[in-house]
């Protein structure tokens, strides 16, 4: 197999990160100019929760990567 017996945390790992820092950006570096039907701002609470989701899931992959 192409990542051995690790390919799930990994993706797991990606995924997490991938809610943590595009969500956090989102909150940080909002659009300059907000187009037609978009958001001039992403929603802070569904932004947390998603960051949250995403840390919780690093943070498990991490553990997965490391003890096994």
């Amino acid at each position: 197999m192409f990542l051995g017996d690790n390919l799930l945390p990994y993706l797991v790992l990606a995924l997490g990160a991938a809610l943590v820092f595009g969500n956090g950006m989102a909150l940080v570096r909002p659009p300059k100019e907000a187009k037609e039907n978009e958001l001039a701002r992403a929603p802070v609470g569904r932004s947390a929760v998603m960051i949250g989701i995403g840390l919780v899931a690093a943070i498990w992959a991490l553990a997965s990567l490391v003890t096994g």
